[in-house]
């Protein structure tokens, strides 16, 4: 059972958003009504709005054995009309919810698909990732041994509800605990301040804790709602060792990091009562096996296998056996292991490992080094071809208020840090870096 809490529910409260919370009586309640509402249907989409009846609307579908196709309420046309052709959903729900006789709240089978989430599309049209409950349960239950999570934490975030970070995690996973989803609706530094002052757990993702690091230096008391937090989870990108530090030191918390990806969930994470080192995510949470394949100068891609991993890629059983090597999940990513097995990584193999003079490159290190320079308030690092190198590192910097360091001063600034092959041979300044709604750096824009 995914939400054990909906069987004996009880007047604890399960969700508080921005104008509305319910207990857990009343979550079960509606939730059930809605249930009994999708009786026939066989794929629900879900307009993912930052609201209390959003997640009525998941986990009324997830009672029933429904899946739920969640949808960015700021897609595009062109990628709506993709969905919605791909996922074929019976009904769409967007704040009106349907009702019938409740449902009662029963076990569905591991393998039932509960969540069809769509990735970005970094790479062609967006694909469907199915879910099933076996994933969801065994993912999230690993998450809370990782970070003492129990029914007394209230999870505060701010984060969109049609991804794995904010459903999954988010929603899902204090849901599944019995405690309580704190949503901010819109992300303030003040307002998670006061939300975390009793304690609590957020989550967020680097571009929130780079506000949060830049505010609580400036006003020393919105730094005390974050020092009474219980734990700082960062998540779906990477969070620049020089965050780390100056959220540590105006707080004196250590955010703790993990990875995950649509296809898998949660894979490592850096565990509460660990070393909380900047710059890794962590050893594999139980039950997930990691291992690094093709490595050369001690990188290699990750793969993963465990019960967290996805079903299939709906409609795509060219993709779904292409994303597999005998029973491991080929993520993509790039990573080294430290010695004690914690993963860092370097980077996306199709946009952030660099081959240049014979060297493999991540650019996630170069990233972070770049980040190091008082200069540079925001770095991305890309290849682009050479007659020469075969590719050369090229910096795209957002330059920190005031200052214009020059491409010399950066490569230097680098090649001290780190090596001189990985120093950048060319260095463009921009007003801002593209982002995606999770605050991903889109590197395939910054060339055109």
């Amino acid at each position: 059972m995914l939400i054990p809490a909906l069987a004996s529910p009880s007047d604890e409260i399960a969700l508080d958003f921005p104008g509305r919370t319910l207990t857990y009586r009343e979550l079960a309640e509606e939730a059930r009504s809605v249930a009994g509402g999708l009786a026939g249907v066989s794929r629900v989409a879900v307009w993912a709005h930052s609201t209390v009846e959003t997640v009525v609307a998941v986990v009324g579908a997830l009672l029933a054995g429904v899946p739920v196709v969640p949808i960015n309420p700021k897609i595009g046309e062109r990628e709506l009309a993709h969905i919605m052709s791909d996922s074929s959903p019976d009904l769409v729900l967007d704040g009106t919810l349907p009702s019938g006789p409740p449902v009662e709240v029963r076990s569905l089978g591991p393998e039932t698909p509960a969540l069809i989430i769509y990735t970005s599309g970094t790479t062609g049209p967006p694909k469907g990732v199915v879910l099933p409950h076996r994933a969801l349960s065994s993912n999230l239950d690993s998450l809370a041994t990782a970070w003492g999570w129990t029914a007394e934490d209230v999870v505060v975030h701010a984060l969109p509800l049609f991804h794995v970070h904010g459903l999954g995690l988010g929603v899902l996973g204090p849901l599944r605990r019995g405690g309580t989803v704190k949503h901010l609706g819109k992300f303030s530094v003040a307002a998670a301040s006061e939300a975390l002052g009793g304690s609590g757990v957020m989550f967020g993702v680097p571009t929130m804790y780079s506000r949060i690091a830049a505010e609580v230096e400036a006003d020393p008391t919105l730094a005390a709602g974050f020092s009474a937090a219980r734990l700082l989870v960062s998540g779906s990108a990477a969070l620049p060792a020089t965050v780390h530090a100056r959220i540590t030191a105006a707080t004196g918390q250590e955010v703790v990091e993990r990875y995950g990806m649509s296809e898998t969930l949660m894979n490592t994470s850096v565990r509460a009562s660990g070393d909380r080192r900047p710059g890794t995510v962590g050893l594999p949470l139980d039950g997930v096996d990691v291992r690094l394949s093709g490595e050369e100068d001690g990188i290699g891609e990750i793969e993963v296998r465990g019960p967290n991993l996805f079903l299939e890629y709906l409609n795509r059983p060219d993709a779904t056996a292409a994303a597999f090597v005998d029973g491991w999940f080929r993520t993509g990513d790039m990573a080294v292991l430290d010695p004690d097995g914690y993963v860092r990584i370097v980077g996306r193999r199709a946009t952030d490992l660099i081959k240049s003079g014979g060297y493999k490159i991540g650019a996630g290190e170069i990233e972070n080094a770049l980040l190091e320079h008082p200069g540079v308030a925001e770095a991305a690092v890309t290849g682009e071809p050479d007659e020469d190198l075969g590719e050369r590192v090229v910096a795209w910097i957002v330059p920190a208020t005031g200052e214009f360091p020059s491409e010399a001063e950066l490569a230097d600034h680098v090649a001290k840090l780190l090596s001189p092959h990985k120093r950048p041979r060319v260095v463009r300044f921009l007003e801002a870096l593209p982002r995606n709604d999770m605050g991903k750096v889109l590197k395939r824009s910054l060339g055109a």
